[in-house]
C-alpha cells in the first residue's frame, strides 16, 4: 500500500474486518466486508464487459443503499471516475448532468429510470438498475451475452471461494479525477465538482484521526444523502475505512423513525443538517418543558441543572443511550436550539465545508467546540478572511489546501472565477476568524442586503430571529424597493393547536415582526411581511432557491 493512497485505506479496512458486518440496509440484508469485497469484485468483471475504460464515467443516481455502496467503491477501485446524482434532482437535471459529464454508464434505481427520456442522455451507452443490477439498456452486444453466462461464469470464478489476498484494487495517484459532483446549487445551472483522491484521502484521514472514538464493528445510521460530500465522507467512506457496520435509512428521517433506528443501532456518532435537530428539540423537548411539574422546576434556579440533566439524559437515550457526539453541517443552527443545547451540555458540534472541499473546512470536537462557530479550521486547510480586520470585520472566506477540488468539469470561466490569482478558493461565504482559528459565518455573499447608506444586511441573522418564532415555519428576508421585506410561511399547526385563525395572523405577525426590530439596527429593521401559502422551492440539500423569490 503506498502512502496517502485511499484506494489503499479502504482495501486495508476490508482485509482487516473481513469476518465484520459492513453495511445493513433498512428491513433488507446484510453484507459482511468479505461480501462486499467479492460484489466488488463482480463489477469489475462487469465493467470490463460493458467495454468500460479507466477514466469513463459512471453516474450513479438513486437513494441510498448498499448497492450504492457497492457501484461507487467498484467504479473507485476500477479506475472509472463516479458522477454521484442527487436522487431528489428533478429529472431534467439527472438528465443533464449525466449528459454534461459524458457518463458511459449509468446505475439508478428503476423507479427514477421509468421518468427518464432515453434521448437526452445519448452518450449513456448502458443502463443498470441499482435495485439488482440488472440491464435497463445496452448497446453492448458483449455486455448483453456476459449477462446472459454470468452466473455460471461466477460460480466457476468462486467455486473455491473469495478469500482476502484475492482482493486486487488499483493504486490511485493524489491529482487523479475520482469523483464528479453537481452542486445542487441555490442559482439555477449545476456545476461539476472535481474532486481528486488527495481530497478522498485527506478527508477520510482527519476524520480517523479526530473521530477517534469509533471502533471496528460500532453502528452508524446513514441518513444523509450519499451522493451529498457530506454525507459521503464521513457516513460512507469514514466507517468503512475504520470497519464499522452502516446501517442504510431508506426513508425520510423523521423523528419517529430516528428514534426507532437509533434504539436498534445505539450510534456513538450521529451526523445531522440542523433541520433534524432543531425538529427533536422543538417537537419533542420543548412541549415537555412547557408543561407540568418541568415548567415549574425550571423557575427554581437551583433545581434547574436537576431538570436540564434529565432532558440531556432523555437526549442521549433518544439517539440510543451510546451517544459521543452529533456532528451538524450544511447550514447555521437554529439560535435558540443552539444555546439551549449549550445549556444542558449535549454533545453537539457545528461544522463547516463545501463540496468544493469535499467537503470539510472546519470542525472541532463539541468539548471544545465554540457557540456560534462553524468549528476550528482543520490541519489540512488554510483559511483567510479578505478584510482588513478578519476578527472583527467581515469579509469573504477563503481557503486552500490537500481537500480542495481540481475545479469545475468543463467549466474553465467557472473555475477561474472561483479562485484568486493565487491560489485561494472564494467560498462566497462571509464571515470572521477569531485568534483561536475559529470560523464565525455571517451568511453567503451573493445574499447580503445594501442598507440605506450602503450598510450590510445579512439577511439569514434576521431570518434565524424570526424563525425561533413557534409560529413561523418558514421564512425569507428580501430587499425589494430599497426596504427589507419578510415572506413568511406559517406554521399552521402550532397556530391551530392555540386556536388562532387566520383572521389573526396579520396581528400576531405584526407583534413579532415588532419585537424583532426592536433588537435589529434601524437600517435593517424589517418595513413589511407577505404570507407564503405554500413551503419554499428548496435544494435537495434543503437550501431555499433565493433567487427565485427575489424581485
Amino acid at each position: 500500500m503506498t502512502q496517502n493512497s485511499f484506494l489503499g485505506i479502504i482495501e486495508q479496512s476490508i482485509r482487516n474486518n473481513w469476518d465484520l458486518p459492513a453495511m445493513t440496509d433498512y428491513e433488507g440484508r446484510t453484507l459482511y466486508y468479505k461480501d462486499f469485497a467479492r460484489e466488488i469484485d463482480q463489477l469489475h468483471d462487469v465493467f470490463n464487459a460493458a467495454g468500460i475504460q479507466r477514466g469513463d464515467k459512471i453516474s450513479l443516481c438513486g437513494r441510498n443503499s448498499s448497492n450504492w455502496a457497492i457501484v461507487f467503491f467498484a467504479t473507485l477501485s476500477y479506475g472509472a471516475v463516479s458522477v454521484n446524482i442527487l436522487n431528489e434532482f428533478d429529472k431534467g437535471s439527472v438528465q443533464f448532468i449525466v449528459d454534461h459529464s459524458d457518463s458511459k454508464v449509468l446505475f439508478t434505481d428503476e423507479s427514477i429510470w421509468a421518468g427518464i427520456d432515453e434521448s437526452t442522455i445519448p452518450k449513456a451507452e448502458t443502463v443498470f438498475s441499482l435495485d439488482n443490477f440488472s440491464v435497463l439498456k445496452t448497446s453492448s452486444d458483449k455486455l448483453k451475452q456476459f449477462m446472459s453466462e454470468a452466473p455460471e461464469y461466477f460460480s466457476n470464478k468462486y467455486k473455491r471461494g473469495f478469500f482476502v489476498n484475492d482482493i486486487n484494487f488499483r493504486t490511485d495517484k493524489p491529482e487523479e479525477l475520482a469523483i464528479i459532483n453537481y452542486t445542487s446549487g441555490t442559482t439555477s445551472s449545476p456545476k461539476g465538482v472535481m474532486l481528486p483522491y488527495r481530497s478522498l484521502w485527506s478527508n477520510t484521514k482527519y476524520a480517523n484521526e479526530n473521530v477517534n472514538f469509533m471502533q471496528p464493528g460500532d453502528n452508524i445510521v446513514c441518513m444523509l444523502p450519499m451522493a451529498h460530500t457530506y454525507g459521503l465522507a464521513f457516513e460512507i467512506l469514514n466507517s468503512i475505512s475504520l470497519g464499522c457496520h452502516i446501517h442504510f435509512l431508506g426513508k425520510t428521517p423523521s423523528p419517529k423513525i430516528l428514534k426507532d433506528a437509533f434504539a436498534k443501532t445505539k450510534p456513538k456518532l450521529v451526523l445531522a443538517v440542523p433541520l433534524i435537530l432543531e425538529k427533536i428539540v422543538t417537537k419533542v423537548v420543548f412541549p415537555k418543558l412547557k408543561t407540568g411539574s418541568a415548567a415549574t422546576l425550571k423557575k427554581i434556579p437551583l433545581l434547574n441543572y436537576i431538570v436540564f440533566s434529565k432532558v440531556r439524559k432523555s437526549m442521549i437515550e433518544f439517539f440510543g443511550g451510546q451517544l459521543d457526539e452529533v456532528v451538524i453541517g450544511g447550514a447555521a443552527l437554529n439560535h435558540d436550539v443552539e444555546n439551549f443545547l449549550k445549556k444542558i451540555k449535549f454533545p453537539f458540534t457545528v461544522g463547516y465545508g463545501m463540496t468544493e472541499c469535499g467537503p470539510l473546512i472546519s470542525y472541532a470536537y463539541w468539548k471544545d467546540y465554540k457557540k456560534r462557530s462553524s468549528g476550528k479550521v482543520v490541519d489540512r486547510m488554510q483559511v483567510k478572511i479578505d478584510s482588513k480586520d478578519p476578527e472583527n470585520i467581515v469579509g469573504e472566506i477563503m481557503t486552500k489546501g490537500s481537500n480542495l477540488m481540481l475545479g469545475y468539469y468543463k467549466n474553465e470561466e467557472a473555475t477561474k472565477e472561483a479562485f484568486t490569482s493565487d491560489g485561494w478558493f472564494k467560498t462566497g461565504d462571509i464571515g470572521t476568524i477569531d485568534k483561536d482559528n475559529f470560523i464565525f459565518i455571517k451568511g453567503r455573499n451573493k445574499n447580503v442586503l445594501l442598507g440605506p447608506s450602503g450598510q450590510n444586511i445579512y439577511p439569514e441573522e434576521i431570518e434565524e430571529k424570526l424563525s425561533s418564532s413557534d409560529y413561523i415555519s418558514e421564512v425569507l428576508v428580501i430587499g425589494e424597493n430599497h426596504k427589507i421585506i419578510a415572506l413568511i410561511v406559517p406554521d399552521s399547526d402550532s397556530l391551530k393547536s392555540e386556536g388562532i385563525t387566520e383572521e389573526k395572523w396579520n396581528a400576531l405577525f405584526t407583534k413579532i415582526i415588532n419585537e424583532v426590530n426592536s433588537t435589529l439596527p434601524s437600517y435593517s429593521r424589517i418595513a413589511s411581511f407577505r404570507i407564503q401559502e405554500e413551503e419554499f422551492d428548496k435544494t435537495p440539500k434543503r437550501s431555499i432557491r433565493r433567487f427565485k423569490y427575489q424581485k
